[in-house]
């Protein structure tokens, strides 16, 4: 997150009521929930999540064990548990 200066892009009477109420400290503006994007859309990340996911659960299909699969992908038990049920549901 980079920080934009007050000065270059408010009115200055905006600018002079916000500092009436927060005065030269940071203060973090939420985007408009029309303007939100969902988790990882700017990157890959969800992508490889699902492809990590995908081989977790084709690995333990094919008779390996949870607890060699939350060590195999540095995860917790609790997890590849997780990653399994869904994996499951998905498949109907």
């Amino acid at each position: 997150m980079s920080y934009i200066v007050a000065q270059q892009v408010l009115p200055r009477e905006l600018l002079e009521r916000v500092q009436h109420y927060i005065d030269g400290e940071y203060i973090y503006i939420p985007r408009k929930s029309s303007n939100k994007r969902e988790w990882g859309s700017r990157t890959a990340i969800r992508s490889e999540l699902a492809q990590r996911n995908q081989a977790i659960f084709q690995d333990y299909q094919s008779g390996l064990a949870a607890t060699f699969l939350a060590e195999k992908y540095y995860l917790s038990l609790k997890s590849v548990q997780r990653i399994i049920r869904q994996q499951k549901m998905n498949m109907g």
